[in-house]
């Protein structure tokens, strides 16, 4: 309050508030459609197809929202959308509830926990698959390079080595640029910005799947200074978006009986399971697994995710510990004793005393000094990247060739042999890889729990257990100060919007009213035709606001909000009439059911291009009121930015209807979606504000 009093909301030049009938779309006045309906509000043509352009005049500039709605998965640079938690309570979904007997309710809990299952079966099997194949393709190229040096043909070796890693190194790039560009890199940005609502095409599809695995397989064989606990994360997540989308029509592979998961909440939760699964069968550690999506992928959590996700984890483990089991017979080559990556450890009995703090507290000032160091060359790296990734995917293959070739040469002289041998069983002194694989970790990834419970599972040394969280404490801490984290940093190189769970202290000072952007077209309760696909084919909108007006009513009253996708559904059944009258809805109740309106798999959705109609058809008149959801969250214009954008990524929203304060207005001022959240969109809105100001201030007062 003491702020607020301090400071004056920063001016927008033009009125603060823009509502329905004022605001301005592209350069010109809005204008109703000369339509008898009468509600749809649409952009003034002459104002040129470019939007957000330095040659347009600024009044546009400010009123739309020019923010980027593209930024790069993987390796590729594509469109993204958000999700939609939201519960939508139309007509359809209340029938289908009430309709549900006990039965379905009772095969639809089955489902979920059959569901969580088939992750933790498959994720598990594709891990240790990974390991099988790394260890034996991996162990080979050493191998044979070993026995060249014990008969000291040592540039001989060296060309096998090196020939090997070059190889290897050039088909995992080749799959990547030209089967799935979204597979590049760990994969844990792209999945968690996914779990915080925003959503790409093919980041969790079959063929990143495809290429994650045998991209990740052929290239830790190639020896780069990378793991494949990353892509494991990404790849469960693969797995549980399959499974929760009942498959794939494109592979052939479906199945009817997940209709009950085709919306973005169930996949949601499927999709946590799914990286809680990929960190355990990178690790086997099952409850850091459950951690890590806890701590540091999900961004919704509750108790009953929490148990799914426990059980998907203990299914990794069990299904893990059983083929190495097996394998310890020698039925799977050079797998089963270690080794490479499947962290085998063996820990001796560690003992210290007090004077050892001193050496752990200088360790996790030094771990968080280069954590930090090392985020900001990283940063430094992938910007250069960047550019090499705009030329294509054959330079980007000259690349991977170019770092294979040094990295080679590298490590060739080292004393690689140990890296495969495991630990011995009488070492005088601990395992290097206990206690030193911690405070490098907290000072990158800046997660504690998780990174902790990781390592004791891995060392299964509890007497250490204290001294691992003082240095990933301090690592942490020290390296904050510097940088955010490794995954947080790549998220926002790559122009995904992640909504953070605290605001800006800068938005306390705004309200929602002043953010929202235009041009807001909104539909009648009974809609002509051609009003809808007009505005369906020239805007990129996705929900649009239902407001009845007379003759339906006596004054403006707004119904709710009806989706794009609902609206090609309902707009492809061609229910129409001839006269704009409001009906019961109990022929649409008859003709639909709540799963002609569940979300499609990726890619698999209807299009405006797909449906034709006649110039008589697009004359007529279509009831909404159906499939509009009666109950959207909404929020009166002078509430802070601040409040509104905390309630936005609790509830998982994607679009937040502004109404306004007095009743003597128009029932809607605008639709805040992600996107108006977005720093660069608000200084775009206001040019003067500075929001480094507002933090120190806020902070100080």
């Amino acid at each position: 309050m003491e702020g607020q009093s301090q400071h004056r909301a920063p001016e927008r030049e033009g009125s603060h508030n823009y509502d329905i009938e004022s605001t301005d779309g592209s350069g010109g006045l809005w204008r109703r459609n000369g339509s008898s309906s009468g509600a749809l509000l649409r952009y003034n043509d002459s104002g040129g197809g470019r939007s957000g352009s330095a040659g347009e005049p600024l009044l546009r500039k400010r009123t739309m929202n020019t923010t980027s709605q593209i930024a790069i998965v993987g390796a590729n640079v594509c469109p993204i959308e958000s999700l939609d938690y939201e519960v939508v309570e139309n007509d359809l979904f209340k029938q289908d509830w009430r309709s549900r007997k006990k039965k379905q309710i009772f095969q639809y809990i089955v489902l979920k926990w059959t569901l969580v299952l088939l992750i933790g079966l498959l994720t598990g099997l594709v891990g240790f698959f990974n390991n099988l194949a790394v260890e034996n393709i991996a162990g080979f190229k050493l191998l044979l390079t070993g026995n060249l040096m014990l008969k000291e043909r040592y540039l001989t070796a060296f060309f096998a080595y090196g020939g090997c890693n070059l190889v290897l190194a050039a088909a995992a790039a080749a799959i990547c640029a030209y089967i799935a560009p979204a597979a590049a890199g760990s994969g844990i940005p792209e999945v968690k910005a996914y779990l915080n609502g925003v959503d790409a095409y093919s980041i969790l599809a079959p063929s990143t799947l495809f290429v994650k695995i045998f991209g990740s397989i052929l290239g830790v064989s190639a020896g780069f200074v990378l793991g494949k606990e990353g892509p494991m994360v990404h790849t469960g997540a693969c797995i549980a978006n399959l499974l929760g989308q009942g498959g794939s029509r494109k592979y052939r592979l479906t199945c009817n009986w997940l209709r009950y998961f085709k919306n973005d909440r169930d996949r949601r939760d499927l999709i946590t399971c799914g990286s809680a699964a990929g960190v355990a069968a990178a690790f086997r550690a099952p409850v850091g697994g459950v951690l890590f999506a806890l701590e540091e992928a999900a961004s919704w959590w509750r108790s009953a995710l929490l148990w799914r996700a426990f059980f998907t984890t203990a299914v990794v483990a069990v299904v893990l510990r059983s083929l190495i089991e097996f394998c310890r017979s020698g039925k799977c080559g050079l797998f089963g004793q270690g080794g490479l990556i499947m962290f085998d450890l063996s820990s001796t009995v560690a003992t210290y005393s007090t004077p050892d703090l001193i050496a752990i507290i200088i360790l996790g000032i030094i771990g968080g000094i280069f954590g930090g160091l090392f985020n900001f060359l990283l940063d430094k790296v992938l910007r250069v990247y960047s550019i090499i990734n705009e030329r294509g995917a054959p330079f980007k293959i000259l690349l991977t060739i170019t770092i294979s070739i040094i990295t080679s040469m590298c490590s060739y002289g080292l004393p690689w042999l140990a890296a495969c041998t495991p630990c011995p069983v009488d070492a005088v002194e601990q395992c290097p890889t206990i206690g030193r694989s911690a405070s490098f970790l907290g000072g990158t990834m800046r997660m504690t729990v998780s990174v902790c419970v990781i390592l004791l599972e891995l060392t299964n040394d509890l007497a250490m257990l204290p001294l691992v969280m003082l240095v990933l404490l301090i690592s942490k801490t020290i390296a904050d100060n510097f940088n955010k984290g490794v995954y947080d940093q790549i998220v926002v190189m790559k122009g995904l919007p992640y909504m953070e769970a605290h605001a800006e202290p800068y938005m306390r000072h705004l309200v929602a009213g002043d953010v929202v952007s235009g041009p807001l077209i909104t539909f009648s309760g009974v809609e002509k035709v051609g009003n809808i696909v007009h505005a369906l084919r020239f805007t990129g909108h996705n929900g649009f606001p239902v407001v009845d007006e007379p003759p339906l009513t006596e004054a403006p009253e707004l119904v709710g909000l009806v989706t794009r996708s609902h609206l090609l559904v309902l707009l492809n059944g061609k229910m129409f009439m001839k006269d704009q009258l409001k009906t019961s809805g109990s022929f649409v109740l008859q003709r639909f059911g709540a799963f002609d309106f569940a979300k499609p798999g990726s890619g698999k959705g209807l299009k405006i291009q797909d449906l034709d109609f006649t110039d008589e058809e697009m004359e007529m008149y279509v009831d909404l009121h159906p499939v509009t959801n009666t109950s959207p969250y909404t929020v009166v214009e002078t509430m802070s930015l601040a409040k509104a954008a905390i309630l936005f990524r609790a509830l998982g929203l994607r679009h937040l209807l502004v109404v306004p304060k007095t009743p003597d207005r128009p029932p809607i001022v605008g639709i805040l979606t992600r996107h108006d959240f977005v720093e660069e969109h608000i200084h775009g809105l206001f040019p003067n504000l500075n929001p480094h100001k507002f933090h120190s201030t806020s902070m100080g007062g």
